[in-house]
């Protein structure tokens, strides 16, 4: 299966993510617990996407064998239908009626 990347950023490159400091910056303590929140949500999403993208594959390789089962159906020709209809009912007149008609 060919990965496709969905964000633009993995869990990886948000857990080695670097920021710079500055004389009023963040609390180092309160970014880095909210990227562990943010790295969890996206590992989560990945395995959900994975999860789905498979399950959608199962479902294709399923739905192609299902139709390839069934048989093909062919319409028959007009000449071979109505011929065999009047054969049929040629036969069943004949059971019916017997040979008093072709007296």
């Amino acid at each position: 299966m060919v990965e496709k990347k969905i964000s633009q950023l993995t869990p990886k490159e948000i857990l080695e993510k670097e920021f710079k400091t500055s004389l009023k910056g963040y609390n180092q303590d309160e970014v880095d617990k909210f990227l562990d929140i943010v790295i969890k949500d996206y590992e989560l999403f990945q395995k959900r996407i994975d999860l789905l993208e498979s399950e959608n594959a199962k479902l294709k390789l399923e739905t192609d064998k299902l139709s390839q089962q069934q048989p093909r159906q062919v319409a028959p020709t007009v000449g071979n239908t109505n011929y065999d209809i009047l054969k049929r009912l040629s036969n069943l007149e004949k059971h019916v009626f017997g040979n008093k008609l072709f007296d």
